[in-house]
């Protein structure tokens, strides 16, 4: 089945695609057959724009849709009375729908559709009796229908996307803090300062809550996917964590660059203990990023030797900071031990998601 999916998607013949001609058809269908309709394109239409890639969408597609087509009938309703279809009758129709919509602030595509709907009622009203109304209808018909496949026929699961996201963020935090724990290797002024790293960090951290924002209108007035809606709440949690994450790291980079300017700096015995530290806490964001995906007993025991072997690595710092002799040094020296502390809280089991607390228990 799965072959057979990746064959139809490279000929171009997706899942969207058999959606809305499947919509469109269904629309045709009804319209025809139920309310007998003259023009049963009007709902076809509907359908085929409808038919967006999660059900949020659609919903605002068809809401956009149908109030534009209510603003245009009532338009050239209102004034096709003292108007024959003409270039100046057309010019004046348009110019006045979609300036009201404008000044009551509409959406963009609600103003194009009340322009299109002015249009054609004073196109082919005036020789239809019933020509309004009837559009109403069949778009509201075409409408409804779409949004109704588009959530029962293989709705958008965007889960899978953000545990994705959340494992790349997770490694990615993990081995910038590597990255800056190796800088202690060789402290000095003109040296790295991990800026650019950091960076790179905070704009994966911005990817991945765009990924969960995308994933939560995926899931929007979709009642098959309720229990994905749980488990998007409980990856959200983790992400949050991790931004918190994010930012004792840019801390930590701070202080080094404070390190890095000082005429003192700490022996290297003391920065070479400093780094396994923060390369132990590195270990704990990996371990943490991976059990919020997946909280098996393998990956949880993980994160807890993990946290363990860091606190110790950490706590070995804090009994050796009277090595440090340097006011401003010892400072920063301990701004990153309170940084790597925080980051150890912040990836404690009990800040997993919720359903993975009984792998823990």
């Amino acid at each position: 089945m799965e072959r057979i999916t990746t064959l139809l998607n490279k000929l171009g013949l997706t899942l969207q695609i058999a959606k809305t001609a499947f919509a469109a058809a269904l629309a045709w269908f009804v319209a025809t057959s139920l309310l007998h309709s003259e023009y049963p394109y009007f709902a076809a239409v509907a359908a085929i724009i409808t038919v967006q890639v999660t059900v949020a969408d659609s919903v605002d597609k068809a809401t956009q849709r149908i109030v534009g087509i209510i603003g245009g009938v009532l338009v050239s309703m209102l004034l096709g009375h003292w108007f024959q279809i003409g270039a100046v009758s057309i010019f004046f129709i348009i110019l006045i729908g979609m300036g009201i919509s404008k000044a009551l602030r509409m959406n963009p595509q609600i103003i194009s559709q009340v322009a299109i709907s002015s249009l054609l009622v004073l196109a082919f009203g005036q020789t239809r009796e019933g020509y309004a109304f009837e559009r109403i209808i069949e778009t509201v018909l075409g409408s409804t229908i779409a949004v109704v496949i588009n959530a029962l026929i293989v709705p958008q699961n965007a889960v899978p996307d953000v545990e994705r996201s959340i494992l790349t963020y997770s490694a990615l935090s993990a081995v910038t803090l590597t990255k800056l724990a190796k800088f202690l290797d060789d402290l000095g002024p003109n040296r790295k300062t991990g800026r650019s790293e950091v960076d790179a960090l905070i704009k994966e951290a911005q990817e991945c809550r765009k990924v969960l924002s995308l994933a939560e209108q995926s899931l929007k007035y979709n009642l098959l996917l309720t229990s994905k809606r749980i488990r998007l709440g409980q990856l959200s949690n983790s992400i949050f964590q991790l931004e918190s994450v994010t930012i004792q790291i840019r801390g930590i980079r701070r202080s080094l660059a404070d390190i890095q300017m000082q005429e003192s700096l700490p022996e290297i015995t003391y920065r070479q203990q400093l780094k396994r530290a923060m390369e132990a806490t590195a270990n704990c964001i990996a371990a943490y990023g991976e059990a919020s995906v997946n909280a098996s007993a393998e990956k949880v025991a993980r994160l807890t030797e993990a946290l363990a072997q860091a606190r110790e690595e950490q706590t070995k710092c804090l009994q050796n900071l009277h090595s440090i002799s340097s006011l401003p040094t010892l400072r920063d020296i301990g701004s990153i031990l309170t940084d790597l502390g925080r980051i150890v809280s912040e990836t404690q089991p009990q800040n997993l998601a919720v359903e993975h607390k009984s792998v823990e228990a």
